[in-house]
């Protein structure tokens, strides 16, 4: 059994919530230029240029790549082969802290739903623990902004609305997002499960690199073509028009019930920040 102290975790979470919110990641980057390429009506380009400027500047000068520095959405694959000494929940949280401390990154969490007083520190993080095989800890730390974030949606088909009524609801879900989650956005789809499942489905498929896509054909061909169904609806970057509303979409899936066929839209902007460090 190998021992991981809990502050290892709070030196990991502090480094990756600076990092994700200056560094968009490889694959995001390569997307955007090859849309930028690829696209035909100026004003779309014209889009696309200041979006690429702005993040070689947040990269260059190590600054938040968006005003929303986002709610930190930490996923932990935690080996069965660990034991980590404290507690995980305060341990992230603490790493949370530091870093939008450190970063100067905005604190933009409400202790409460309703009462809406900022907890002053950014905590606490939306914390996603999965059991793994092996003696080593992945820590993914992905910052979230809700103007994408409140364009998410779930829905309970009905097994009957079948692969047509999947197609329908996530072309739905993002003709309705129209340009408020600032396009051009990546897509995240989660089918199966059960309620909460499906919507985890769908911000996990977020993570996936936008080079790599689903290792089943059928969903391989899925994803394809609703992206390219997507990139027909003439929203565009920032919403301007244009053939790039999407740089990617990503489906995740698991079995379900007889009698379900939960469906869940996670919606990201074009700065799909996520940050990984294995310890």
């Amino acid at each position: 059994m190998r021992e991981l102290a809990a502050q290892q975790l709070t030196d990991a979470v502090r480094r990756l919530c600076i990092e994700a919110n200056c560094s968009l990641p490889g694959d995001v980057r390569r997307r955007i230029e090859d849309c930028r390429a690829c696209e035909s009506w100026a004003p779309a380009r014209g889009i696309l240029d200041k979006i690429i400027e702005n993040y070689r500047i947040a990269d260059e000068g190590q600054v938040p790549i968006c005003q929303d520095t986002g709610m930190a959405c930490v996923f932990l694959d935690i080996g069965q082969d660990v034991h980590i000494s404290g507690d995980v929940q305060k341990a992230v949280d603490e790493g949370v802290r530091l870093g939008y401390e450190e970063g100067f990154l905005r604190k933009s969490v409400v202790r409460d739903p309703l009462d809406r007083v900022n907890t002053g520190d950014n905590t606490p993080a939306m914390l996603y623990v999965n059991l793994v095989p092996g003696e080593q800890v992945t820590v993914t730390v992905a910052p979230k902004g809700f103007g994408s974030e409140n364009m998410s949606r779930i829905k309970m088909l009905k097994p009957s609305d079948g692969l047509e009524g999947v197609k329908s609801f996530v072309l739905q879900a993002v003709e309705e997002a129209g340009p408020n989650p600032c396009p051009p956005i990546v897509v995240g789809v989660g089918i199966g499960g059960t309620f909460d499942k499906a919507a985890y489905l769908a911000k996990k498929a977020l993570m996936r690199p936008l080079d790599v896509r689903n290792e089943k054909p059928f969903y391989r061909e899925l994803e394809q073509e609703l992206l390219e169904k997507i990139n027909t609806l003439g929203v565009g970057p920032q919403g301007f028009g244009g053939k790039t509303t999407a740089l990617g979409v990503n489906i995740e899936t698991l079995p379900t019930h007889i009698a379900g066929l939960p469906v869940a839209v996670n919606i990201n902007c074009h700065v799909t920040r996520h940050k990984t460090e294995v310890l």
